[in-house]
């Protein structure tokens, strides 16, 4: 057996994914004959309940983005503590806004969604979205 370059190993040692899981080469559109589709990045389940705030999630988390950025800043400069953990609150304050708004669409999409439809994973998404809930709760 060849030894993988140290390069291309995890943290652990083993060979990373590209050496257990070699990309293939994929034909290019011009190759690819007919009608074909590519398949929906939503195979298995419904599209995300974010879907139409989608471009407005992104925008508030590159602003979050800056804010974490802005806080690396400050410890490179020796900003004083206080100051420093006034902007970890905001941040984290920034990200808590994010996490409800993103459930609030969760629970009003595709869990309502799942109970209106009687789908058999109703109780699941349910049970996974209480779960979800106790995670923010506890962070």
């Amino acid at each position: 057996m060849a030894s993988t370059p140290s390069s291309r190993r995890s943290r652990s040692g083993k060979p990373s994914d590209a050496d257990v899981h070699p990309v293939q080469d994929t034909p290019d559109a011009g190759d690819v004959a007919g009608d074909a589709q590519a398949p929906s990045p939503y195979a298995g389940h419904r599209p995300p309940g974010y879907l139409d705030q989608k471009d407005a999630h992104l925008k508030r988390l590159r602003r979050i983005e800056g804010q974490v950025r802005g806080l690396q800043r400050q410890v490179e400069n020796d900003t004083y503590c206080i100051d420093v953990l006034t902007q970890v609150s905001a941040a984290t304050r920034a990200l808590e806004s994010f996490a409800l708004g993103l459930l609030d669409e969760h629970l009003a999409h595709c869990v309502s969604e799942a109970l209106a439809t009687g789908d058999q994973d109703a109780q699941a998404k349910v049970k996974e979205a209480s779960a979800a809930i106790a995670r923010l709760v506890r962070s």
